[in-house]
């Protein structure tokens, strides 16, 4: 469920980047679609240098409110919960690549 602003986006960029803008949001649904779309927790702090698990919990909630992950919990002990994108979440995934793909010319550029 895509949860509702105060204030209305004031288009469709604005809208997107509600969604997916922030410093670990792309880098997270990146991260779950190179592996096999299927991640846990432990293994996407892991992955993400420099958040806090305050920060990864917080974001991974958005993301599930937002309609881009599932979050699967599964009854055991200790607890195991995964997290897969949903076919919203994968429809970014071509966008994303393609930001990366940016990125890395940019910085390739910069080295030299």
């Amino acid at each position: 469920m895509i949860k509702k602003d105060t204030i209305p986006p004031v288009c469709a960029l604005d809208y997107a980047f509600r969604r997916i803008g922030g410093k670990h949001k792309a880098r997270i649904l990146w991260y779950i679609f190179k592996q096999d779309n299927v991640m846990r927790y432990g293994e996407l702090k892991k992955r993400i240098q420099n958040i806090t698990s305050k920060m990864l919990t917080q974001t991974l909630r958005e993301l599930e409110e937002d309609g881009l992950l599932n979050r699967k919990v599964y009854a055991q002990v200790p607890p195991k919960v995964e997290y897969s994108l949903t076919t919203t979440g994968m429809e970014l995934i071509p966008f994303i690549d393609h930001i990366g793909a940016w990125g890395r010319k940019q910085m390739e550029k910069e080295s030299q």
